[in-house]
């Protein structure tokens, strides 16, 4: 059913393999691979790969990043990006900071995009202009 491979150090890539179909609900904090078939929920922390033929339909996807190559049906908030590439079929509406469809694709939905967190550099500005920023920011 499923298979477990490092990946980076401390990361771990799980495998619902291709002759796996699985009805329910999905929690992982790394990266989940699916082959098979999937209907359920997903809530995860972690990477979501949909690879080609595989089917996922879901009423709700909820991760860090979502790549297709298969078929999702169903809405998908993803934390950083969602990755569309050629032969992939998305049905549902989306949500991402960023998001990525190749040629080839078929997307029926809406899509939403997030506001990617502005990533503070601390070390090489002065205080004050960081205060000054951070203070502009918050709607002080």
């Amino acid at each position: 059913m499923s298979r477990t491979d490092k990946r980076k150090e401390g990361s771990e890539l799980v495998i619902l393999g291709e002759s796996t179909s699985f009805n329910g609900f999905l929690k992982f904090k790394e990266t989940l691979r699916i082959q098979g078939k999937f209907k359920g929920t997903i809530e995860a922390t972690g990477a979501l790969i949909v690879d080609k033929g595989a089917v996922v339909e879901a009423d709700h996807i909820s991760v860090t990043s979502l790549t297709v190559y298969g078929t999702v049906i169903g809405a998908v908030w993803a934390a950083d990006k969602i990755d569309m590439m050629s032969g992939a079929e998305v049905r549902g509406d989306l949500t991402a900071a960023r998001l990525r469809i190749a040629d080839g694709v078929i997307f029926e939905g809406q899509c939403s995009m997030t506001r990617a967190e502005k990533e503070v550099e601390i070390f090489s500005r002065p205080t004050e202009e960081i205060k000054t920023e951070l203070q502009w920011t918050n709607g002080s």
